[in-house]
């Protein structure tokens, strides 16, 4: 396989393997088809796993919120602790330091301040850049940087830029008129649409047909240029259904542990990360979480299975993982206005939780993690 062969790698995200057993999706044309196994947690994990063919524990990148006071942007914040709680910690001025984050601090328009105002000068945000981009995953170097470095025109598409249909309404046109062999096109609306009908089947087949349509533009384009180019198809993660909600955050104040004094804790939508300040707080807070009916803490040694294993805490030092369905209540990821029926970032094994692995060809060694992905596209570029 050579460069001037003509490759299109589709990224859908949260498309899940236990969807395309229920509805047909580009069988024909994508004929070689399996379940690709995720990494825990989300997509500030798992697409940069995918761009990198790093584990979270190599790359050090996993969560969007890590805890890291020394180069937090709000630092400055430390010296506002006397204003009372209620002005800092309330809706407006969460919306307030979303803007500045994202205006003046630099923080990319992904940032949210999904934690506390008054607590911000604790924590410092991952994904500043465009990762779709050369340099957009500090530290390490991802497919971009190595077409920028080996002098390879591509195109790169994303919601930074434009919505899926603008993209699938670009892509066919720049291959017929273009001269890059290396098309790199992600596709987010599936997620949010699958997070408010991951339960309907018929919506899900409705919305899969349209994407199936308009994907066979693009491959119809590629193989017009190409007759023997080569197509695939991924995801980051699947979608599971949300059976039930738990208020984690209520058991924790059961601890009767005081924040920012004894811990501090992010609260994501399947799972916790904890900070302990003492070792009485971690063995309070444990005590705690061991009671939950719903979750587990995640051990040493199961982190290092699922590839978490890292050499600090800025990802935290206790992580309590929801069980499958369950969904965390009080999560500051998603606002009581909107409770989704789905949702992803529970243990990879859970059968929902499978992405997809589609392509036109066969590929040995086969691919089976999300990591794996890397290699195809370093392959298609050698």
């Amino acid at each position: 396989m050579t460069s001037d062969r003509l490759h299109v790698f589709v990224l859908i995200d949260a498309l899940g393997w236990k969807f395309l057993q229920q509805t047909p999706f580009l069988d024909d044309v994508l004929p070689y088809r399996q379940p690709l196994r995720t990494i825990l947690g989300f997509s500030s994990g798992v697409i940069p796993s995918i761009l990198t063919g790093l584990t979270p524990a190599e790359s050090a990148v996993w969560n969007l919120v890590y805890y890291d006071p020394e180069h937090s942007p709000f630092r400055w914040m430390r010296h506002f602790q006397s204003v009372p709680r209620p002005l800092l910690d309330n809706r407006y001025a969460r919306r307030a330091f979303t803007e500045l984050g994202r205006r003046v601090l630099g923080l990319g328009h992904g940032f949210d301040c999904c934690v506390s105002p008054r607590l911000l000068h604790y924590f410092n945000w991952a994904e500043r850049r465009n990762i779709y981009d050369p340099g957009g995953i500090p530290g390490v170097q991802s497919i971009f940087d190595k077409l920028v470095a080996d002098g390879v025109p591509y195109r790169s598409y994303s919601y930074h830029r434009n919505t899926d249909e603008e993209i699938l309404q670009a892509v066919p046109r720049h291959i017929d008129e273009g001269h890059e062999n290396f098309y790199f096109v992600y596709l987010s609306e599936v997620d949010k649409f699958l997070h408010d009908h991951c339960s309907d089947p018929a919506r899900i087949a409705e919305r899969l047909a349209w994407y199936d349509r308009q994907l066979r533009h693009v491959f119809d384009a590629a193989l017009r240029r190409d007759p023997e180019a080569c197509f695939y198809l991924f995801s980051d993660h699947g979608m599971t259904p949300v059976t039930r909600h738990y208020d984690l955050a209520a058991d924790v104040e059961r601890a009767s542990l005081s924040t920012p004094k004894d811990f501090l804790a992010v609260y994501d939508s399947t799972m916790a990360r904890f900070w302990c300040f003492s070792d009485a707080a971690r063995d309070a807070l444990t005590r705690q979480l061991e009671q939950v009916p719903c979750g587990h803490i995640l051990s040493h040694g199961e982190l290092k299975s699922l590839l978490l294993s890292f050499s600090d805490n800025r990802y935290g030092d206790i992580i309590f993982l929801m069980d499958p369905g369950c969904l965390i209540a009080s999560s500051a990821f998603h606002s009581a206005s909107w409770m989704p029926v789905g949702m992803h970032g529970y243990h990879p094994d859970d059968e929902h939780s499978y992405g997809v692995f589609l392509t036109n060809r066969e590929i040995l060694p086969p691919v089976t993690i999300v990591t794996d992905i890397y290699r195809c596209m370093r392959e298609a570029i050698s």
